[in-house]
């Protein structure tokens, strides 16, 4: 239920006597402006989709997504001309055959919006239980539809007057939760009643977090013949210059290994931290999940098991970079059994620390 303290301002005091179901003030004069019901909105934020794997639809998502000075940012007389005439001439067609073998063809969708769908509608269900109709849960993405603007839009039409802003990755970097806020806030500044807002900070550490991924990693393993040499945690890279310039999102990773080794009662040096998806010339986090998987199978570890924990949901990195280029080269390099343990997505430990998160972050604004 809402805070008792809200009623004490004049817009919650308006609300209170707008009867359940209808958007006009009790004794408003007939041509008073609709006045929708006060709500609370919780909005999780992933990092986006293209609508389709055609050239077109690739074309627009990755023009959207590398141009973002968060993700890229080099000078732009330097890197527009290099994007628009050549990366984005051919990239397309490789990134479309990518993803359209993990596509969802049935819904006609990529995985990452199905997953990012159904967590936020078992967050929904759980709040509701929690909270009733004060909150509304709705999801949107950084890149792509459903654009975080329009999602924004449409919880001030429905009456959020506070706004609890949930960007899904647990580890804090520039180049996702530092930009997904970023549109959250240039959607405000659109709005004529802007709503009252808040952020999420990251969540790598958050015992119920490491507990979902402990969870997931004792299920992977008990389902196996053989027990891995090794599990690899591969997280998504960045820069390394990124981390020299402050990020702490490097820290966070080994802190989050770290974790889930402690919780799992393992030994040290049983949990490799690597990182994937390098993009460009210059030097990345480092170790390369691509070259260290390989190692592990040169050095005669040729079972291992690799988990992602830097993300919420199962996406092109996971299903088609993990499972497919990194899976690949540890078995050219004579690996033999090459387990992938799949992300959190809608798992009920991973939407119970999900909704701890909220609930913790909702604080002073609901009861």
């Amino acid at each position: 239920m809402l805070d008792a303290r809200d009623s004490q301002a004049p817009s919650h005091a308006a609300a209170a006597l707008i009867p359940p179901g209808q958007d006009r003030l009790a004794h408003a004069p007939a041509d008073h402006p609709p006045v929708r019901r006060a709500r609370i909105g919780v909005l999780v934020a992933n990092l986006g989709t293209p609508d389709n794997y055609d050239y077109w639809s690739m074309r627009r998502y990755l023009n959207e997504f590398l141009s973002d000075k968060r993700v890229i940012d080099y000078a732009s007389w330097k890197w527009q001309p290099l994007l628009q005439l050549i990366i984005l001439t051919k990239r397309p067609f490789s990134s479309g055959a990518n993803y359209k073998l993990i596509w969802n063809h049935e819904k006609g969708e990529s995985p990452l919006m199905t997953i990012t769908r159904d967590q936020t509608a078992k967050i929904a269900e759980a709040l509701h239980a929690l909270h009733g109709p004060d909150v509304m849960v709705d999801f949107c993405m950084r890149y792509g539809n459903p654009s975080t603007g329009s999602r924004v839009r449409a919880m001030v039409e429905a009456g959020c007057e506070k706004i609890l802003f949930f960007p899904l990755y647990p580890h804090y970097a520039g180049a996702t939760s530092a930009t997904a806020n970023d549109q959250f806030f240039r959607s405000l500044m659109k709005e004529k009643r802007q709503p009252a807002a808040r952020t999420v900070a990251e969540y790598f550490d958050h015992p119920l977090y490491i507990d979902a991924l402990a969870q997931s990693v004792e299920r992977a393993y008990a389902a196996l013949d053989h027990r891995p040499d090794v599990l690899v945690a591969s997280y998504h890279g960045m820069p390394k210059r990124y981390l020299m310039s402050g990020d702490p999102y490097h820290c966070q990773c080994a802190k989050t290994s770290r974790l889930l080794r402690e919780r799992l009662g393992w030994d040290k040096g049983t949990i490799d931290t690597t990182f994937q998806s390098v993009f460009g010339p210059e030097e990345w986090l480092r170790p390369y999940t691509v070259q260290h998987v390989a190692e592990l199978a040169k050095q005669g570890k040729t079972r291992i098991a690799v988990i992602a924990p830097a993300f919420s949901a199962d996406c092109i990195e996971t299903l088609e970079e993990i499972n497919g280029e990194i899976r690949e080269a540890f078995e050219h390099a004579g690996g033999q059994v090459f387990s992938y343990i799949p992300c959190l997505n809608d798992d009920a430990a991973h939407i119970r620390a999900l909704v701890g998160v909220i609930e913790e972050n909702l604080r002073g604004w609901i009861t």
